[in-house]
């Protein structure tokens, strides 16, 4: 398989769970500025829309969507560890904190506090927004460790986009539970693998 990504990009977490399930793939860096390859070739002939990740098959067929990508490649384990079996409650829990960091923490994040364009109105709107989700992240993390009571790809996809307080210097330390939710997450030797090959840490 071959991963088209941006490095500490939405697609950090499918990178990380592809290193979760020991699946061998080519990780393809697009400059999302240029939305171009390293080789030059444009990346709208990839990805219509522009967006990472992509993860493109052996076939050739290629898939996007963070949250789909997420739950095909847990899915390729035959114990399903990532995810829970279909029908069961783990898999329900999972499936709806991957929701969960889909609507209310990435399409509030992106695109708006991205773009310098963006009204000092809407960011004001959406640093609120955010301010309350990390307060129900931060009691949720004071009584469990992780979403779904267990490690799963949904904090995968949860530490990529909370990750980005860290590029659009949003404080979060009056959330110290979950500040630790996210060390937990980075400490997986996966994770640091991921960042690192994304040039993310040293």
């Amino acid at each position: 398989m071959k991963l088209y990504y941006s490095p500490g990009a939405c697609s950090l977490a499918v990178h990380i769970a592809l290193r979760e399930q020991g699946l061998p793939f080519e990780a393809i860096p697009v400059d999302l500025a240029k939305h171009r390859l390293q080789d030059g070739t444009n990346y709208y002939d990839i990805s219509p829309r522009g967006y990472v990740p992509v993860l493109e098959f052996d076939n050739g067929a290629r898939h996007s969507e963070a949250s789909a990508l997420l739950q095909y490649l847990a899915d390729q384990d035959p114990e399903q560890a990532l995810i829970g079996r279909i029908g069961s409650e783990r898999r329900l829990a999972v499936t709806e904190a991957l929701a969960f960091v889909s609507t209310e923490l990435h399409k509030v994040f992106s695109p708006w506090l991205w773009h310098k364009e963006t009204a000092d109105s809407t960011r004001t709107a959406v640093r609120e927004r955010l301010a309350a989700r990390f307060v129900e992240l931060d009691k949720l993390f004071a009584k469990q460790d992780f979403f779904a009571g267990r490690y799963s790809v949904a904090d995968a996809y949860a530490f990529a986009i909370l990750n980005w307080v860290n590029f659009l210097s949003i404080p979060i330390t009056a959330h110290p539970h979950l500040q630790a939710y996210l060390q937990r997450v980075a400490s997986r030797p996966a994770v640091q693998a991921a960042m690192r090959a994304e040039g993310l840490v040293d």
